[in-house]
């Protein structure tokens, strides 16, 4: 099972349980509650390209109402154009809000084929992937075009200054093309941005080297745990914000994403502090979903009974 940011290194692209917490209805409100909460369709990465119209029925169906795109092995939205694809999600009654793109492009991997005896698991061939370094324009204007709020850079190299630098030119970019089109721009976390460089953390030069009309940020609740954040006192230095959540869980011995509620991740002081983000949209993920279908639902189901 592997993050978004592993899947993309290695594909060669950057690329509560049923307790009721005091306070959480109110934490939720900006999100009219249950009704709102969304998928994060990373998280069928496994079982979305065979079936796209099947699997996206399958989300409406457990009570998802809001939709986030990524990359599909199928080329532009998972094969369709803008506007085809958001036809195709509002017919199942639900909404596209965001999109998932990369930062900047990194060397792919040759296709290797199954090979017998091998445990190898086959790499097949890699479509085209645009990305925000190259692409910044052609995006903008497909997803503005499909008619979705917001544009999210999913990931971006971090780990180091030159690195850094680079990718405060290219969200800078990103974010004044985005604005202009309409769009609010947004920066996803994994948890390399909480981590020292040169004795600075990305995130922070990030939000003070860019201002906050042009980079907002989605926040990845699980990664941003995991790399140590103090996440209410992150919304009381950077407030409102954070119009994006991913709602993440995970297992306290692997580290690795598992359902909403069934891991180690404190929500409770989190959602209690939403509104100070400035939260609007949450989405589920669970990263390398093992069963998407069956794995969303447990998801949904303990956060219907948080905010009941």
């Amino acid at each position: 099972m592997q993050n978004r940011r592993d899947f993309l290194k290695n594909t060669g692209a950057m690329a509560l349980g049923g307790l009721m917490l005091p306070n959480l209805a109110d934490a939720f409100s900006e999100a009219k509650k249950v009704k709102n909460f969304g998928v994060q369709l990373y998280t069928t990465m496994s079982v979305i390209d065979k079936d796209v119209e099947g699997t996206l029925r399958q989300i409406a169906g457990i009570g998802y109402k809001e939709i986030e795109s990524a990359f599909s092995m199928k080329g532009g939205f998972y094969g369709m154009k803008p506007k085809e694809f958001a036809k195709l999600v509002s017919d199942l009654g639900m909404s596209w809000q965001a999109h998932h793109v990369n930062g900047a492009p990194f060397n792919r991997p040759a296709p290797r084929p199954s090979a017998e005896g091998s445990k190898a698991p086959a790499r097949p061939a890699m479509p085209p992937m645009k990305n925000l370094l190259n692409n910044t324009q052609e995006i903008v204007d497909e997803v503005a075009e499909g008619g979705a709020k917001y544009l999210v850079c999913a990931s971006i190299p971090v780990n180091k200054m030159e690195e850094v630098k680079l990718s405060l030119e290219i969200l800078q970019k990103a974010g004044e093309a985005a604005k202009k089109a309409g769009l609010t721009f947004v920066f996803h976390n994994h948890t390399a941005e909480f981590e020292m460089v040169e004795g600075q953390r990305p995130f922070d030069i990030m939000a003070s080297q860019i201002s906050a009309d042009l980079l907002k940020f989605e926040l990845d609740l699980a990664w941003a745990t995991k790399a140590g954040v103090n996440i209410p006192e992150l919304f009381q230095k950077h407030p409102g914000r954070f119009p994006l959540f991913h709602i993440k869980d995970l297992n306290k011995e692997t580290q690795k994403p598992v359902e909403v509620g069934t891991g180690y991740i404190d929500f409770k002081p989190i959602l209690e502090a939403a509104k100070t983000a400035g939260v609007k949209h949450y989405f589920v993920e669970q990263d390398g979903a093992p069963s998407p279908v069956d794995n969303l639902t447990t998801s949904f189901n303990n956060l219907k009974k948080i905010v009941a």
